[in-house]
C-alpha cells in the first residue's frame, strides 16, 4: 500500500501555541501555563495532535479547496460528527466513532447545534481509524519557559495580575496519509473497521460507489479521492491556528515540509532534521541513508518545502549536497528543493498522474 509520508517543522519565536491551564503555587492567581515536557535534559514545549488536527480542520474548512466538513451534534456529555464518511470530507480523512442515540436525544442535538437537516440515522456503532496520522509537535531542543507578568488596570482601584509562558522553539512533527484508505470505506464487524452500516451501506449503493466484495467495502471514485488528497495538502502547506495569538501572533504555516509517497506506512525523514543548541540542523548524512535504504520503497519525488528566509544556511547545504559532485548528485531530479506551498502542489500533481498509488 502507499502513503504520503510527511514532516513538518514550524518556526515558533515567541510563542504559546497550546496551553494547559492555571499553574498552582504561581507567584499569582491567574498564570497559564503551556504544555511541555519535562525531561533531565530540559523541557520541551509541544502542541498536541489533537490541537494539531483542530487547526488543520478549520484552516480545511475555511479555504477554497471545496472542503465539505460534517456537522457536529451535542448530546449530554458527548459530541459527535455525522460520521458519514461519503458526504464528508472530515469524516472520511480524520476518522469518527458514533454510537446509536435516541430519538428524542439525536432531535435535541440537532436543534442545539442550530441544524435543520436530518443527522444519517445511526442503527449500529460505527467508528472509523483515521487514514490520516500525526505525531505530537515536540521541540527539536529542550527550551527554557518565560513567564510574562502583567496587569488589567483599566479601572479604579488596584490594577488585577496575571501571567502566562511562552517559549521559542522549532516544532517538529510526522504525519502519514493512507492512500489506498481514502475514499474506502469498509463494513467490517470489528472497531475501527465498521465504517459503514446498512444506512450507510444503502447510501453508498445509491451514490454508484464501488463494491469491492472481497475487501467488505465500498470506494468512491478515483477523481473525488484525490480532489480529498489535493485539498488535504493545500491546508497543510497554508495551516493556522494556536493559542494566545492575540498577544504572540506566530504564523504556523510550515517552514520545512518534507513530502513523498512511499510503499508502506513506516515514517523514513523521522531522523533527517536535529538540533544544534536550540537551533534545528539538517542531519545530512542521516537524510542520505534514508534515501539509499528506502530507494525502492520511494514511489514519487521527494519535495523538500523550505522557506528562503528560514535557516538559509542548512538550505544552501542540501543545495550543495544536490549539485554536481554533491553526496546527493545522482538524486538530482528526484529532489525539488521549493517552497512548501509549491511541495504540495507538484506532489497533488503527481499523484493524479499515477492513480495506481490510490489502489
Amino acid at each position: 500500500m502507499s502513503f504520503i509520508t510527511g514532516l513538518i517543522l514550524i518556526d515558533a519565536p515567541a510563542s504559546a501555541l497550546n496551553n494547559l491551564g492555571n499553574l498552582p503555587g504561581s507567584m499569582t492567581e491567574n498564570v497559564v501555563g503551556v504544555k511541555h515536557i519535562p525531561t533531565r535534559e530540559g523541557t520541551y514545549p509541544y502542541v498536541s495532535a489533537q490541537a494539531f488536527r483542530y487547526w488543520l480542520r478549520t484552516t480545511l474548512e475555511q479555504g477554497n479547496w471545496g472542503w465539505k466538513a460534517a456537522p457536529v451534534f451535542r448530546e449530554a456529555k458527548i459530541a459527535y460528527t455525522d460520521a458519514n464518511p461519503i458526504l464528508f470530507w472530515d469524516d472520511d480523512l480524520f476518522g469518527y466513532m458514533r454510537a446509536p442515540s435516541k430519538k428524542t436525544e439525536a432531535a435535541n442535538a440537532r436543534e442545539s447545534s442550530g441544524l435543520v437537516a436530518e443527522a444519517t440515522p445511526t442503527a449500529d456503532t460505527v467508528t472509523r481509524v483515521s487514514p490520516f496520522r500525526v505525531s505530537t509537535l515536540v521541540s527539536i531542543a529542550p527550551v527554557r519557559l518565560v513567564e510574562d507578568f502583567g496587569t488589567m488596570s483599566r479601572h479604579e482601584g488596584d490594577p488585577v495580575p496575571h501571567g502566562h509562558q511562552f517559549y521559542r522553539a522549532a516544532l517538529h512533527g510526522l504525519f502519514s496519509l493512507d492512500l489506498h484508505a481514502v475514499g474506502t470505506f469498509t463494513y467490517i464487524q470489528r472497531t475501527g473497521y465498521l465504517n459503514l452500516d446498512k444506512e450507510r451501506c444503502e447510501l453508498a449503493r445509491k451514490e454508484g460507489l464501488e463494491h469491492l466484495e472481497q475487501e467488505k467495502a465500498y470506494r468512491l471514485p478515483l477523481k473525488e479521492r484525490v480532489a480529498r488528497v489535493r485539498a488535504l495538502l493545500g491546508g497543510l502547506a497554508e495551516l493556522s491556528g494556536g493559542a494566545k495569538q492575540t498577544l504572540h501572533y506566530t504564523d504556523v504555516s510550515p517552514d520545512i515540509l518534507v513530502l513523498a509517497v512511499t510503499r508502506g506506512g513506516n515514517h523514513i525523514f523521522g531522523h533527517i532534521i536535529g538540533a544544534q543548541g536550540e537551533r534545528p540542523v539538517l542531519n545530512l548524512p542521516a537524510l542520505c541513508e534514508a534515501l539509499d535504504v528506502n530507494r525502492d520503497g520511494l514511489l514519487s519525488d521527494v519535495y523538500v518545502g523550505w522557506v528562503r528566509g528560514y535557516l538559509d544556511a542548512e538550505r544552501e547545504k542540501l543545495e550543495t549536497a544536490l549539485g554536481e559532485g554533491g553526496v546527493l548528485s545522482d538524486w538530482k531530479g528526484r529532489i525539488h528543493l521549493i517552497h512548501p506551498r509549491e511541495a504540495c502542489q507538484r506532489l497533488a500533481q503527481e499523484l493524479e498522474a499515477h492513480p495506481d498509488w490510490m489502489q
